[in-house]
């Protein structure tokens, strides 16, 4: 392939952009919207659990899948049918005639979705080849994430209170088709030495995280004895040493798990899973508060999060400068604190004193805004190059498991339905509590694995040689 011209690579990253804001903005206006769709189709508070985590569990699960396939078959054949499928689910979500429809849809959507994000990245890492201008690319791309965190609460507000709550799926139709068209300028890659597929290991994930997810958000609703909640808890505890088991025997598994031999790389893959668990369900809770229980249109909703949205803009470039230049201790545990004044502001009784409760919210997003690049330095730092993407991907879905577990615990402390400003406070003190322990255990592992970030040699990047393979080393020497 020829070198790219500057032109062609700022195209490669306007499109990559344009996906990245299609699933992040469709993610938080969608929050945004939960009340109006509860009204809408009489949902209940799991109805609008599965709204939201449909996307989230399929995308964690397929993501790593995702992106083993761009490298296998070409980064751009995988990224084009991506934006093609979630346009087209968006259509459809849009349509949706009842609840069941819009969680299936839902889940359509992140089949496309999780075409997007891993391979995008992956198509700016190869176009990019100089460090210093893939560095800016990498900015810009995570500056669009931070945008949408700060719009997408509000557009969704406006969208709801004047045109109905299905154009926040509508509006991703010009953007996807306008992306779509212009991919035909992206240069196609692959890599040359792709990853074999992991039938096995996928299928596991896919089990492990949809009835782990299935029996948390169905427990209050149906009963915890109920024979399919338990049913799906013991399917659960049976997929994950399943699941360990079989990427120990691979060589070259789905998920690397020797990279977790690394107390750095695990201490970062778990506040992964925190921080999104507690965004999750920190803008999970706070739609139901504020309309549903308080009574706001859904606009002025969008404005009371403006706290923390803004902070989520401005605090990533100082996390990286403190991360750069102090390393990732000191912005994990400011992110950690600044999560936990949160949750601690909002159990002292902060919704009940406006400015304490947008205090709350900019402490929020402050330790959001603090967590990322911290995070995915911690994850790489010390791999080998050849290792790099694997771990970044490893945690991008903790990540992603991270936020479909937000929202299944946090709703799960919540009434079915029905609820004042004054129950949902004392019903949601519970939430604020594990958004609280989300934020002490990204302070504790930060400081935990503080001594270990510069000891520890990386894992080897040979594949790994089971049993089989060693047996047929031995008689080849013979």
């Amino acid at each position: 392939m020829s070198e790219p011209s500057p032109r062609q690579r700022q195209l490669v990253l306007a499109v990559c952009c344009s996906a990245l804001f299609l699933v992040s903005l469709d993610n938080t206006a969608l929050n945004t919207a939960l009340p109006a769709i509860q009204r809408d189709f009489d949902a209940s508070t799991a109805g609008l659990q599965w709204t939201v985590d449909a996307y989230l569990v399929v995308l964690s699960a397929l993501l790593l899948l995702a992106g083993s396939t761009g490298d296998r078959i070409g980064r751009r054949r995988v990224f084009r049918a991506g934006l093609a499928l979630f346009t087209t689910a968006s259509l459809l979500c849009s349509l949706a005639p009842g609840l069941g429809w819009l969680v299936a849809f839902r889940a359509l959507q992140a089949v496309g979705g999780c075409m997007l994000t891993p391979v995008a990245m992956a198509l700016i890492t190869n176009v990019f080849t100089d460090r210093r201008e893939r560095a800016r690319a990498i900015g810009v791309w995570s500056a669009v994430q931070g945008i949408t965190m700060a719009v997408g609460p509000l557009l969704g507000g406006l969208l709801v209170d004047t045109v109905g709550w299905r154009w926040i799926f509508l509006i991703n139709l010009p953007i996807g088709l306008l992306a779509l068209a212009l991919t035909g300028q992206v240069p196609e890659s692959r890599a040359p030495h792709p990853r074999p597929l992991d039938a096995l290991g996928q299928l596991l994930i896919v089990v492990l995280l949809a009835t782990s997810v299935y029996a948390i958000i169905q427990g209050p609703a149906t009963g915890w004895t109920s024979p399919q909640v338990l049913a799906c808890a013991v399917t659960a505890a049976v997929a994950l040493p399943a699941l360990i088991i079989t990427e120990l025997a691979q060589r070259e598994p789905l998920i690397e798990l020797r990279f977790f031999r690394r107390p750095p790389f695990t201490a970062a893959a778990l506040s992964a899973v925190c921080a999104f668990a507690a965004l999750s369900g920190f803008l999970f809770l706070t739609a139901l508060d504020l309309q549903d229980a308080r009574g706001l249109h859904a606009w002025q909703a969008g404005l009371y999060l403006l706290p923390m949205a803004t902070m989520t803009i401005a605090c990533p470039p100082l996390a990286g400068h403190l991360t750069a230049t102090r390393g990732p201790h000191l912005p994990l545990v400011l992110s950690g604190t600044a999560t936990t004044l949160a949750g601690l502001l909002a159990l002292l009784g902060a919704q009940q004193h406006t400015p304490l409760l947008l205090a709350c919210y900019l402490l929020f997003g402050i330790g959001f805004g603090l967590v990322n690049a911290p995070i995915t330095h911690t994850a790489v730092s010390g791999m080998p190059r050849a290792q790099a993407g694997v771990a970044s991907a490893i945690t991008t879905t903790s990540r992603q498991i991270g936020s479909a577990l937000g929202v299944a615990v946090t709703g799960a402390t919540l009434p079915v339905t029905g609820y004042t400003a004054t129950t949902f406070d004392h019903a949601s003190r519970p939430a604020w509590w594990i958004i609280t322990g989300c934020g002490l255990t990204i302070a504790a592992l930060a400081t935990l694995t503080r001594h270990h970030t510069h000891r520890n040699t990386p894992p080897s990047t040979a594949p790994r040689k089971t049993s089989r393979h060693r047996r047929q080393t031995s008689r080849a020497s013979v």
